[in-house]
């Protein structure tokens, strides 16, 4: 056995627990993954999710979510606090070589990009998703083909590349292995595909199959994205196999959360639109298990127990502090790691019956602050409490004898109410309550060595919080908001500012007379031309310290379109660190 394993960690987008043979799906072929479940000890009781940016920061960190100030997906809220220590940061700290290949979500702009918390290798896409409108402009709304042929962040650097996006994530992945096997050093290799998150683009050789077996197209293409990610995971274990390293690595596989309500069949009766997720209730945002009970693989051979279930309670916070045990690292000491090391339990060390009780809790909503009461649940070994709005009243399942959520039995238990009610009181107060002052966003800097131009998206722009609950397509595409990005300036002097409007549409068109920029007390005005969507404003003069970007054009009537981009780069550009 290694003393120093090598680390795979496959983190999916939007992939539920039904989404697998191995689970009892009835159509999804998914030979490699059937084989990875066979050979791993499967956390059956594992909690993810609900929703992309806390799953994953909760991943990176091994910490809350809500102590990391990324808390939501977008207005400025899946911006990682830059002093949090990541996995990256332990393990590279512990001498390994890291890469990070698809979904990041963390931070699209420094110093909050992958490359700055501990990664050496990145292949990523920007924003939540490809063809977002976060995501890089050439990307941005090529809807019904954002996943073929992108424009990808290397290293830092945009560049498009050919292909279809997991399997370029996948190859990029599969070079940094045999790099990192060449080496003869140990790797972290993080692979985060954006699917099967929607839109459902995958190429038509894989879809075939389930139009042939009578599968409606939206479950069809979804189960055909899942099927090409089960092909991508055996490329990588097959390439382990290959460099002789298998033996010698962890192999964990999981998701973020679980289904998300757009890919539904919204042509079936509404009880059949959602996919098959495995009896389990709720989708991506609730604090239902169909939410975030997923699959969590672990495969270590010869060290980790193959074939078994473990129904312990675990959590998406545990992932760090265990393969900061397996590696040998060493976690932060200067700050709380929430999850716990769950080696012992995947060795076998200890009987699942004798590993100490433990509740998990859980929470979000959109929004700047935590609101008490709101979207939270309890989970602990047998009973879950849940509550879903602050005005509703407190769930309670036994997930023992009811997996799926069916029957609401608080009235029989007050004291178990009662008990996790107080755990929740508990947690919403150690991890900052209600307080501002203790989720306010991270601020974008401009203007450093480690950029050469800051692009300022819609994914971080900040509007009123109470217009959070629009969700992001419905809040990014409102034309009128009076939106601004935080910024840190660190170097005064002359930039030079490029404003890109929505693209100019035949269908709607808008007619704007001036396109503005305004920068704390500076305020620049150009004429708008039509169909022109980049507008340059030279030598724009900056001083150091935190400032408001707002850019916007206007029209008649009151018209007014926020900027899709603002782009930021020092007249006199520094070498790059």
């Amino acid at each position: 056995m290694s003393q120093r394993p090598n680390v795979v960690l496959f983190m999916m987008d939007d992939l539920a627990l039904g989404d697998l043979a191995c689970h009892g799906n009835p159509v999804v072929r998914t030979p490699r993954l059937d084989a990875l479940y066979e050979e791993s000890t499967r956390l059956t009781r594992y909690c993810s999710g609900p929703v992309c940016t806390p799953a994953r920061a909760s991943l990176m960190t091994g910490r809350h979510h809500q102590r990391t100030r990324a808390i939501d997906t977008f207005c400025g809220r899946a911006m990682i606090d830059p002093s949090e220590r990541t996995m990256a940061h332990v393990l590279s700290e512990a001498g390994y070589r890291t890469g990070c290949f698809g979904k990041w979500h963390l931070g699209d702009t420094y110093p909050m990009r992958p490359q700055d918390l501990g990664f050496d290798k990145t292949l990523v896409h920007r924003s939540g998703g490809l063809g977002s409108v976060g995501d890089h402009r050439e990307n941005a709304w090529r809807e019904g083909e954002a996943y073929f042929d992108p424009v990808l962040i290397d290293d830092g650097e945009p560049e498009r590349l050919a292909g279809y996006c997991t399997d370029i994530f996948t190859e990029s992945a599969l070079t940094f292995l045999t790099e990192s096997g060449e080496r003869a050093e140990p790797f972290f290799l993080y692979l985060a595909t954006n699917a099967p998150h929607t839109p459902l683009e995958v190429p038509d050789r894989w879809i075939r199959h389930y139009r042939d077996q009578g599968v409606n197209e939206t479950h069809a293409r979804l189960y055909a994205m899942v099927e090409n990610i089960d092909w991508n995971v055996g490329r990588v274990l097959d390439r382990l196999v290959h460099l002789a390293l298998r033996a010698d690595t962890v192999v964990l596989f999981t998701s973020d959360h679980g289904p998300c309500p757009s890919a539904r069949d919204f042509s079936a009766p509404p009880e059949r639109q959602q996919r098959w997720n495995a009896g389990l209730r709720g989708e991506k945002g609730s604090l239902y298990q169909g939410a975030i009970r997923v699959p969590s693989f672990w495969s270590w051979p010869g060290v980790i127990t193959a074939g078994r279930d473990v129904a312990n309670v675990t959590s998406v916070m545990d992932v760090l502090p265990t393969v900061a045990a397996a590696t040998g690292a060493t976690l932060p000491s200067d700050r709380v790691v929430d999850g716990i090391d769950l080696l012992p339990l995947l060795r076998g060390d200890i009987d699942p019956e004798e590993w100490p009780s433990r509740t998990v809790v859980m929470q979000w909503h959109r929004g700047d602050v935590p609101v008490r009461d709101r979207n939270y649940a309890v989970i602990g070994d047998h009973f879950k409490l849940y509550r879903p709005e602050s005005d509703a009243a407190d769930e309670l399942y036994d997930l023992d004898a009811d997996p799926g959520e069916t029957h609401d039995v608080a009235a029989l238990h007050p004291s178990v109410v009662d008990g996790l009610r107080t755990r929740y009181v508990e947690w919403f107060e150690d991890v900052g309550g209600d307080d501002p002052s203790r989720f306010a966003p991270p601020r974008i800097r401009v203007g450093t060595v480690a950029e050469r131009s800051t692009t300022l998206s819609r994914q971080d722009w900040r509007v009123d919080p109470s217009l959070a609950d629009l969700g992001e397509i419905a809040l990014w595409r409102t034309a009128d908001l009076e939106a601004e990005w935080l910024i840190e300036v660190e170097r005064a002097g002359a930039y030079n500012v490029a404003i890109r409007l929505e693209p100019f549409s035949w269908k709607e068109p808008k007619l704007f007379t001036s396109v503005h920029l305004s920068i704390d007390g500076v305020a620049r005005v150009v004429p708008w031309a039509p169909m022109c969507t980049l507008f340059e404003l030279p030598d724009v003069f900056l001083e150091t310290g935190p400032a408001s970007v707002r850019a916007w054009s206007e029209g008649p009537g009151g018209l007014r379109q926020a900027a899709l981009y603002v782009d930021i780069a020092p007249r006199t550009r520094q070498p790059l660190g």
